[in-house]
């Protein structure tokens, strides 16, 4: 049965929202403003964090960014505030300015790098937050120099999720960090994949591993090992639903929104991923009916954005159809951006357990 003869069965309330009738329009002011840890991660913090006794790479993790943390708390390391009109120009920062926390998928990287930024011991002002996508978006939005204007007098910029899944992001990034550096800014971010081997498989071109090595220089590796957090000791993820209860669930939750999966990634494709945060402005569940394997990598990629913004933002997913775990081709989950579609299969499994609750209301 259809979405729309199954919303003309269902209990005569107030119609669920819809995200494929949403084109917002983000002003660069608010890509700037919103570079802060997501919601999910707003109450984390270095103490709430509970490490695995039997990975002690992640207590060292803990230990060796408390102290990153604490060593950021004096001046700018450019002299900024601080240097008289007679003063000479400081020396560059020697040696790594940053960290790279390095690890498999659940194992709290985004935790640890958001209590960083909490912990850090400057204005939220003069910290930024993001994904690897959401500072390229903020280049594409500001230009290069208004970008390194605007973060150089940053005490630190986290990066999440940072991944080169494009050429031209790694001469970009590459370049956007040099200068940051430059200025004294401290960096940190979360991978899947350790500086040194960024690209590798992905990329045979000398000019971009060349550019991937300089970014290695910038970073500290810091291991951490263990298990994806999301599936400890958690139960399988529920099987999908019908459509009929996923509609009336819809009808039945204020706040949800109710769309066709197929109509839903070919509405991503007609905004950019840059506005996918605002697309889910005021959601308190997405509702999803149809759910199939993607068409191909492009459809798949913007798809992982989605979820990344549906996850940060602890919004419930439910749905029909087939599993998340189904949702990318074999071919998808051995290619380069496997890493990738594996975090969106463990994200998106994670927020329809979440969902479970609506449905028993």
């Amino acid at each position: 049965m259809s979405t729309r003869a199954l919303t003309e069965a269902a209990p005569s309330s107030a119609a669920p929202l819809s995200l494929c009738s949403r084109e917002p329009r983000v002003p660069a002011e608010r890509l700037v403003a919103e570079m802060v840890p997501p919601p999910r991660f707003d109450s984390v913090r270095f103490d709430t964090y509970i490490p695995d006794p039997n990975q002690p790479s992640q207590t060292q993790a803990v230990e060796v960014l408390s102290g990153f943390a604490e060593g950021l708390g004096g001046a700018h390391a450019s002299g900024a505030g601080k240097r008289r009109w007679f003063a000479r120009k400081p020396a560059a920062p020697t040696g790594p300015r940053g960290v790279y926390l390095d690890g498999g998928y659940g194992v709290g990287k985004t935790h640890l790098l958001a209590s960083l930024w909490h912990a850090t011991p400057a204005d939220p002002a003069l910290k930024a937050f993001g994904t690897f996508v959401e500072l390229t978006n903020l280049v594409g939005a500001l230009g290069f120099q208004q970008t390194v204007k605007t973060l150089s007098g940053h005490r630190l910029l986290c990066i999440d999720e940072f991944e080169l899944d494009d050429p031209g992001d790694t001469v970009l990034v590459s370049s956007l960090l040099g200068k940051l550096v430059e200025s004294g800014v401290a960096l940190a971010a979360t991978s899947n994949t350790l500086p040194g081997k960024l690209g590798e498989g992905r990329f045979a071109a000398a000019d971009f591993l060349r550019e991937i090595q300089g970014l290695s220089a910038h970073f500290r590796p810091l291991r951490i090992d263990g298990e994806d957090y999301r599936h400890r000791g958690l139960p399988e993820a529920p099987a999908p639903y019908s459509d009929q209860v996923v509609t009336e669930t819809a009808y039945a939750t204020p706040g949800a929104s109710l769309d066709d999966f197929p109509h839903l990634l070919e509405h991503l494709a007609r905004v950019h991923p840059s506005r996918y945060g605002a697309l889910t402005d005021d959601l308190t569940a997405v509702c999803l009916t149809d759910v199939r394997p993607v068409p191909d990598q492009s459809t798949a990629l913007r798809l992982v954005v989605l979820a990344d913004r549906l996850y940060d933002r602890e919004i419930p997913v439910l749905a029909s159809g087939l599993p998340f775990d189904r949702l990318f081709s074999e071919e998808m989950l051995n290619g380069g951006y496997r890493k990738k579609y594996f975090r969106a299969i463990s994200r998106l499994t994670a927020l329809a357990r979440d969902a479970k609750g609506l449905v028993a209301q």
